[in-house]
């Protein structure tokens, strides 16, 4: 059973997080994709893992923070754990939460164990990527409004407009409708809340976003899925060659949800770091 509590941040700010508290193994913390909630992935739960986790601030019951950047999940993360006295973890990210892993990644190093990432943005700018290329036009979008500004990210927020498609295929549709529903229990009450708080993290992903994916020194696995339209395939495969100790694992059937059918087994390998 998850529990839930609020983390009081100190500076006026809280920070709704999440605990299965079972004694285990391992530990390792998620991070949540845009828009989701910060709830842990049941589909990945097992008694060897103590999963922790938290709503990114302007989601769920954290307070939003304008103006954040991706490397704020280090500190973020840094607070949770401190409170639950964990010194060493391993870090996953799906989609918007992969640069907030890797963020953790990169900043706590001495922490950090070990990196399992899949479908992840890379940085705006990153060299030799093109960064929308193979993106689906309504994926775009909101990122193309966020590059034109706060201003204009929360207009699009609140007036979306254009083309509809944001990317999903065949096999998206087939693992939400059966063995990765879970992930609808998170986008729904996230959606529900209204815009801003996934303005924030488009703001932060077409951002500098702190630190050097380079910088990362734990072992990484990054997963994607060739079929995938919402974050094109050529993203997590730059930052695989980016990060000095990663493999890369593309997956010729998958989209951008389906991609999570290969998190069970790239489990043992984080598991086993």
């Amino acid at each position: 059973m998850t529990k839930e509590f609020e983390l009081d941040l100190g500076n006026g700010q809280t920070l709704h997080v999440y605990d299965t508290g079972q004694p285990a193994a391992h530990t390792v913390f998620w991070h949540h994709g845009t828009p989701n909630l910060g709830a842990p992935p049941p589909p990945l739960f097992d008694d060897a893992v103590r999963w922790v986790s938290y709503d990114r601030p302007g989601y769920g019951g954290s307070t939003r923070a304008p103006g954040r950047d991706v490397a704020s999940a280090a500190r973020l993360t840094t607070a949770v754990a401190d409170r639950l006295g964990l010194d060493r973890f391993a870090v996953v990210g799906h989609s918007g939460g992969g640069p907030h892993a890797l963020a953790v990644a990169a900043l706590l190093p001495d922490r950090v164990a070990a990196v399992l990432i899949g479908s992840s943005l890379a940085p705006w700018g990153a060299d030799g990527l093109d960064w929308f290329g193979g993106m689906a036009p309504g994926a775009a979008a909101s990122l193309h409004a966020a590059l034109a500004g706060r201003e204009a990210r929360e207009d699009f927020g609140a007036n979306p407009s254009g083309d509809p498609d944001i990317g999903f295929v065949d096999a998206d549709e087939d693992a939400l409708a059966t063995d990765w529903s879970w992930v609808l229990d998170v986008v729904r009450p996230a959606l529900a809340q209204g815009p801003t708080a996934a303005a924030d993290d488009d703001l932060a992903y077409v951002a500098p976003w702190g630190f050097d994916p380079a910088s990362v020194t734990a072992p990484a696995l990054l997963l994607a899925g060739a079929r995938d339209r919402m974050v094109p395939p050529t993203h997590t495969a730059w930052l695989a060659r980016t990060i000095p100790h990663a493999s890369y694992q593309q997956s010729d059937v998958d989209g951008h949800v389906s991609v999570l059918r290969r998190f069970p087994a790239a489990m043992e390998w984080l598991t086993s770091r």
